[in-house]
């Protein structure tokens, strides 16, 4: 499952709970990886945090990470009681990857009927992989620390084992890209998801990044469906601003999140 942070908190008194998906294209990353985004979480917003290590390809193809990551949130909710968690008050959140997996687990919770998220917490996420791409893919394919060519990469590796599209001749990739656990920005019963309590979200996207269009645009979908959804563009941010906490950058981007986080969880003011 992976790593278990637990804050503070009175004796028999249930807290609020994130369950946070890293990233790193499905492929990098790990609980250990993001450990200090994980801790700020916990520590900021008197939160317990459930840091999961889901399987990664190009061991583990999709869907190996999306049925992970719906597990990993169903447990939680599954075993609330014993871990001090109060089971309306569980969060999704992720960055990149992460929050790909966020958006869906958010998704396919509603979908199901079962248990979902009270919130879901979207860092620079990826939505959509689907053709063509967004004008800020081809804005910012290179320089910017998160480049084209790695997404390219982490697509293949994801979604056939192989580090270039085609490694697998039985595989239709235009599906899998249209596929809602894949390009949650492309789900078809949108309408359907939002009459059953799709989320709250908080989308956060950097200025310079790849990515950035396609937040925005999920932010947006969500938004005009009627979720209540919080946007916030980054602008003098590159890709992994959650991550990089050394910084004024991160922390500020950080401060905010975990502000939005403690209101929408009904965490008493710091």
């Amino acid at each position: 499952m992976g790593k278990h942070a637990d804050a503070a908190r009175t004796p028999g008194t249930a807290r609020p709970c994130v369950v946070y998906f890293h990233g790193g294209g499905w492929v990098l990353g790990s609980a250990q990886t993001h450990d200090a985004v994980a801790r700020a979480l916990c520590a900021d917003g008197e939160v317990i945090v459930l840091n999961v290590d889901y399987r990664r390809a190009p061991e583990h193809v999709f869907p190996a990470a999306v049925d992970d990551a719906v597990a990993a949130f169903r447990w939680a909710h599954a075993n609330a009681e014993r871990l001090g968690i109060d089971p309306e008050r569980i969060a999704v959140a992720g960055d990149s990857a992460g929050g790909n997996l966020s958006a869906v687990v958010a998704q396919e919770t509603t979908r199901d009927g079962g248990p979902k998220p009270a919130l879901q917490m979207l860092f620079v996420p990826v939505t959509d992989l689907t053709l063509p791409r967004s004008d800020s893919y081809e804005r910012f394919s290179s320089g910017y620390f998160l480049t084209r060519a790695n997404m390219d990469w982490y697509e293949a590796t994801y979604l056939t084992g192989s580090p270039m599209l085609g490694g697998s001749s039985d595989v239709d990739i235009d599906s899998l890209r249209a596929d809602p656990r894949v390009s949650p920005l492309r789900a078809t019963d949108l309408d359907a998801l939002v009459a059953a309590g799709l989320p709250p979200a908080y989308v956060a996207v950097a200025g310079f990044d790849p990515l950035r269009d396609e937040g925005i645009a999920y932010a947006r979908m969500l938004e005009r469906a009627g979720v209540a959804t919080t946007l916030r563009v980054h602008t003098d941010a590159v890709h992994p601003f959650i991550n990089i906490l050394a910084t004024d950058l991160g922390r500020r981007c950080m401060a905010e999140a975990v502000g939005a986080m403690r209101t929408a969880l009904g965490v008493d003011p710091a």
